[in-house]
């Protein structure tokens, strides 16, 4: 073994053994009163026993159908085979009949007469829908309402007497970092307890309406709908959904925010259903390319693709507008303008501040109610036509609509373009995404029917100084812009 080296230290005198001693003392108290300052709590016994009889364990079941097990096999009688066949076939009727299935999961009361809020995919389906309480009570609940978006939904129970509850605190206050606790029915253990701390804020996984608290408090199965607790007993979030390879908690767990879940439960309880604000424009993100295809300061907003009859047709928001603000809040980008929108009460009249052409313009929208837009089909590959008018542009073979094309892509008589019928698979146009049976509708935020008027668009571009060229685009009914670069 190697001698390990110790460096000479002289012995110290009084007077420094003292200072030393002080210096130590000094610490100590200086990091008590940073541990006081943060609140860091000695225990989370106390806000367990308050908060505990409030949540509840939720256990449902369905009746699920019988699966048909194809052919049967027909043996004759007599065969030595057949006792075997005869049992064979009565454990496949058996797997043919109904069967009931269970699931497990958590949730909690918000009022004293019975209403609970969980996650709806702990309820979906359910043909039954048992409540236990901490006491050990347990109580059948009928569904008020549920969410998919959001995956929430709201029970309710019926009770002789007021039953706990807990209140929603504000998700927005807060902070990464403070401490949380997750109370529910991980793996069908009943009434757990564990905690953390806030890992991030305003996760979003893959709704659009998502706002999730990020926590490493320990999130297991059986956990879904139950709360995520602040240390003042307030619920700021849904336990929802948690990251993991192995299905057990890994401290990676996802909450929807009291924000989104209070505004969900206060329809639901209403109306039981959702009514959500609807702006009725189709929209994409403004990224470099396209700032700069436009002339923008910034990479920001919400650009305007397209404009069906709806709410802001009727105010006078047109394709290529961006929109920077809607109802006095700033937008970032198309989830932020969609979140804000669906949040926002059905019939109210915003200001929403768009740039069109470089200027910025003040319009007023009466939201209605959101609607899912419909796709039509197209094909992927366009059958080749003679005769037909094409040329080779910035990387796309691009040829002028006619009636046959018209049909193979499933349009209106009425639609205007140039058909893309091909892409370079080394061009910039298909980098961004361009593939055969788009159609371009502008160019430049300009109409476009003819190869010509194409190229004059890209030459005034060019000519301008631009790095980058917009066009509009449809596919499948959908419109989006394209910014397409114009070096090289």
């Amino acid at each position: 073994m190697n001698a390990q080296s110790i460096p000479f230290v002289p012995s110290r005198s009084a007077a420094q053994r003292a200072a030393a001693a002080l210096f130590l003392g000094l610490a100590l108290v200086f990091a008590q009163a940073i541990a006081a300052k943060a609140k860091m709590p000695e225990s989370f016994a106390d806000l367990a026993e308050q908060v505990s009889p409030s949540v509840v364990n939720i256990t449902t079941s369905t009746t699920v159908a019988g699966v048909n097990q194809g052919p049967q096999p027909i043996v004759p009688e007599g065969s030595p085979l057949e006792d075997f066949f005869r049992d064979f076939l009565d454990r496949q009727q058996e797997g043919q009949r109904p069967r009931r299935s269970s699931a497990l999961g958590s949730g909690f009361v918000i009022s004293e007469d019975g209403y609970i809020v969980t996650n709806n995919h702990v309820i979906e389906k359910a043909d039954k829908i048992d409540i236990e309480f901490f006491s050990g009570r347990s109580l059948e609940a009928t569904l008020i309402g549920t969410d998919p978006k959001t995956d929430i939904a709201l029970l309710k129970v019926e009770s002789d007497e007021p039953l706990p509850f807990v209140s929603f605190g504000d998700s927005d206050t807060a902070r990464v970092g403070d401490w949380v606790v997750a109370v529910g029915n991980p793996l069908g253990q009943g009434f757990s307890v564990s905690a953390g701390i806030i890992s991030a804020r305003e996760r979003a996984l893959s709704g659009t309406y998502d706002d999730f608290i990020q926590t490493d408090a320990a999130i297991n199965r059986g956990n879904s709908g139950g709360p995520l607790f602040n240390t003042a007993g307030e619920v700021i979030g849904v336990n929802t959904a948690i990251l993991s390879p192995s299905g057990g908690s890994i401290g990676i767990g996802f909450s929807m925010s009291s924000k989104v879940v209070t505004r969900v439960v206060d329809q639901l309880k209403e109306f039981g259903e959702t009514r959500r604000g609807w702006l009725g424009v189709r929209i994409q993100d403004v990224t470099e390319d396209v700032a700069e295809a436009l002339e923008l300061a910034d990479a920001r907003g919400a650009l305007v693709t397209d404009v069906p009859d709806g709410p802001s047709k009727d105010a006078g928001i047109e394709a290529g507008d961006v929109i920077t603000s809607f109802d006095g809040q700033e937008i970032e980008d198309t989830r932020e303008l969609v979140r804000i929108v669906g949040n926002t009460e059905v019939g109210k009249a915003v200001r929403v501040l768009v740039v069109r052409d470089g200027k910025t313009e003040t319009l007023k929208v009466t939201l209605g109610r959101r609607e899912d837009a419909e796709n039509t089909a197209v094909p992927a590959v366009l059958e080749q036509e003679e005769d037909l008018q094409e040329k080779t542009i910035l990387g796309m073979t691009v040829a002028i609509l006619n009636d046959e094309l018209r049909t193979q892509l499933g349009l209106d008589e009425n639609a205007e373009g140039l058909v893309v019928k091909d892409v370079a698979e080394d061009s910039d146009a298909f980098e961004k995404g361009l593939r055969a049976g788009d159609l371009i509708v502008e160019a430049g935020q300009q109409k476009i029917t003819e190869l010509a008027e194409l190229e004059e668009r890209i030459d005034e571009a060019r000519e301008a100084g631009r790095k980058s060229f917009l066009m509009l685009i449809r596919r499948q009914g959908d419109p989006r812009f394209v910014a397409l670069s114009l070096e090289g």
